[in-house]
């Protein structure tokens, strides 16, 4: 699949099989993980068969054999920490998405004193991403009307534009609520932040959704 595809077919799946994650899959994930923590100054770790951290008033009945997960945290020196965390977490979660694993971006329903990422000190847990082989592939989200959500009219849309815009719309966020808006000025994408709870780990995953697509850098 290329990126677009990749965007495309994945979808906030949490019901997951009871079966392990395979060790090529895990090397795969892991190596990413370092990779990106490296690129970021963030903290990404894929932590696996801990049922522990789903285990929670606000996780019960949501999830089924959710017992591995991607833990991203970050401290303050970090910059822009929430929104990098929705960028390269976002990175990871199509990765898995490519080598056959299925995923749900997870806010609030898990328990961070009982999440298995190794921290720093200094370092907080931002936001973890449920991961695992799927009972379903998951449906497709509604969305906004485009024009809710930019300053273009479809009509007067470059091609490159359009195809951007169809992977933000398509970008998991929190409660679905879409609270990002994204300006076109001149050849310059400028992607803001409404406020909403986690609106600015789903900034960064609309960028990051947006920019793979079209190749180009968003403000």
């Amino acid at each position: 699949m290329d990126i677009k595809e990749l965007i495309k077919a994945r979808h906030s799946v949490r019901q997951f099989k009871d079966i392990p994650v395979e060790d090529e899959h895990r090397a795969v994930l892991d190596e990413l993980a370092k990779e990106l923590s490296k690129e970021s100054g963030l903290n990404i770790q894929v932590i696996y068969d801990d049922p522990e951290c789903f285990k929670t008033i606000l996780a019960y009945g949501r999830f089924q054999n959710a017992v591995n997960y991607i833990a991203i945290a970050g401290d303050k020196t970090v910059e822009d920490k929430s929104e990098k965390c929705g960028y390269y977490g976002q990175q990871m979660a199509l990765k898995a998405q490519e080598i056959g694993l299925n995923t749900c971006w997870v806010g609030g329903s898990y328990s961070k004193g009982k999440c298995k990422l190794d921290t720093e000190k200094g370092e907080k847990i931002i936001c973890i991403i449920a991961l695992g082989y799927g009972e379903n592939d998951g449906v497709k989200h509604k969305s906004k009307p485009v024009s809710k959500l930019c300053n273009v009219a479809v009509s007067d849309m470059p091609t490159w534009f359009k195809n951007g815009m169809v992977a933000a719309m398509m970008a998991p966020t929190a409660l679905n609520q879409q609270k990002f808006y994204v300006t076109l000025n001149g050849e310059d994408v400028i992607i803001t932040a409404r406020k909403g709870p986690f609106a600015k780990v789903d900034l960064g995953i609309v960028k990051y959704n947006f920019e793979a697509v079209t190749g180009k850098k968003c403000k």
